[in-house]
């Protein structure tokens, strides 16, 4: 007798660790059950011809901005981005109001998206003087994806600036620690170059080159001393790179699409305040040394670094203007271009994207494409132009500083354990995301 699935999906040119071919998926109970030649019967069969299967983009950087400042955006509006971008899950950073700080704070968050929540997710939890002592704990709760450490402030409250605070951290749990490094005592010193008003391309001058590497070689020392695994946040200039190089059985390393595009002082001219994000977009040359670092294999995923604000908060004047950008709809159609134009494969974006970012933070079943795995695919079409437009974002903040790019590669349609949530430019069905699932958090 023919076996039945709950989903088949038909004739995709399908990329797996083993190679990109012409395959057949079938799904049962929300995992693959079968590669290949998948003869049987399905309650949906889906048609892939033309498209390359992926496995799901984890976005393991957004800022989705609820509890507390829900008139930039909610769990249900930033993974309904998400859904619209190929991307199938996300995790979610702490500098909410309130912070996630607490058990209570994780399990208030995790309760939010239950119903609402269009991908699976997953909650940082933020470290503070006064949580040390239990971030083991939260560590090994349902739903955290890990700890984050901001070394230099930026948005929210959350700050760790001191060597002997960081050091605490880094003693404290067994988990990677996600790390936001730039050197706080040289932002403080360095502010007077905005106060009292300056254009934004002064951006990556207040911020500039030694506070990120400053904070990156401190951090390095600390986790030399500790023998913590750290992960650095969206890294930005050629001097890290170097030192992150040599340092590749200490730290894993993130870029992001933003970093990658984007160049100063044109996107300051252009986009104002819209380019506004922490740490800042730099000139050309840390552009290029983020793509030759890339390219060398020392850059481990990409995120997004998703943080919206509206455009009446992004008006004001700089420096009262608050940093950030939205990305997480706009990261697989724009990682795709440079897939086209011949700047990384895209078995290199899939790592980047899908099994870099499930390896660094030991998540569960997903990643890849293989039987077991669960059923996540990000489908696109590598030949699809289209123009990213304010009017496609779905994030309530309504802008991306990639409108009017025109885009190479789009996503066609969003599959999250066997259920097809977007397809076409549309939602499909209820939010029904879950908890992300990790390895190392006890038994699944």
């Amino acid at each position: 007798m023919p076996d039945r699935y709950d989903l088949i999906l038909r004739n995709g040119t399908v990329v797996t660790a083993a190679g990109i071919g012409l395959a057949d998926i079938g799904v049962r109970d929300g995992r693959i059950a079968a590669i290949g030649a998948v003869p049987g019967s399905a309650e949906l069969d889906f048609d892939a011809t033309g498209l390359h299967v992926l496995p799901g983009v984890i976005d393991s950087q957004v800022h989705l901005r609820e509890p507390g400042f829900e008139h930039k955006e909610d769990l249900a509006t930033g993974t309904a981005a998400a859904a619209l971008g190929g991307v199938t899950a996300v995790f979610e950073m702490p500098n909410t109001k309130p912070t996630t700080t607490t058990p209570e704070a994780l399990a208030d968050k995790l309760a939010r998206a239950a119903g609402r929540a269009w991908v699976d997710h997953a909650f940082f939890v933020g470290a503070a003087a006064e949580n040390i002592e239990s971030l083991a704990e939260m560590e090994r709760l349902p739903g955290c994806a890990g700890v984050k450490v901001f070394m230099g402030s930026s948005t929210g409250s959350l700050l760790v600036a001191e060597d002997e605070a960081v050091r605490a951290v880094l003693r404290s749990g067994f988990r990677r620690v996600a790390v936001h490094a730039e050197d706080e005592a040289r932002l403080v010193e360095r502010k007077a170059l905005v106060d009292g008003g300056a254009h934004p391309r002064m951006h990556p001058e207040w911020r500039d080159a030694e506070t990120a590497l400053r904070a990156t070689s401190r951090l390095l020392r600390l986790v030399e001393a500790t023998g913590r695994r750290v992960h650095v946040l969206h890294v930005t200039t050629a001097e890290e790179m170097a030192l992150l190089a040599r340092h590749r059985d200490l730290a894993s390393v993130e870029v992001t699409p933003q970093h990658l595009t984007l160049a100063g002082p044109e996107c300051y001219d252009r986009l104002g305040t819209l380019a506004q994000m922490n740490p800042p977009i730099r000139d050309e040359s840390h552009r290029l040394a983020l793509w030759r670092a890339l390219d060398q294999g020392v850059v481990d995923c990409i995120g997004s670094d998703h943080a919206p604000h509206t455009l009446d908060e992004k008006s004001k004047p700089y420096p009262q203007s608050p940093s950030g950008m939205p990305g997480v709809q706009t990261l697989v159609p724009v990682m795709l271009t440079h897939v086209a134009e011949g700047r990384l494969s895209l078995q290199r974006f899939v790592d980047l994207t899908s099994a870099g970012p499930a390896r660094l933070y030991g998540v569960a079943r997903k990643g890849r494409v293989a039987v077991g795995y669960d059923a996540d695919f990000t489908l696109v079409d590598l030949a699809a132009r289209r123009t990213i437009t304010n009017s496609w974002i779905a994030s309530r903040c309504g802008w991306t500083p990639f409108d009017g790019f025109k885009a190479i590669g789009w996503p066609i349609a969003t599959i999250l354990r066997g259920r097809v949530v977007m397809h076409d430019g549309q939602l499909i069905g209820d939010a029904a995301g879950r908890p992300v699932m990790f390895q190392e958090c006890g038994p699944l």
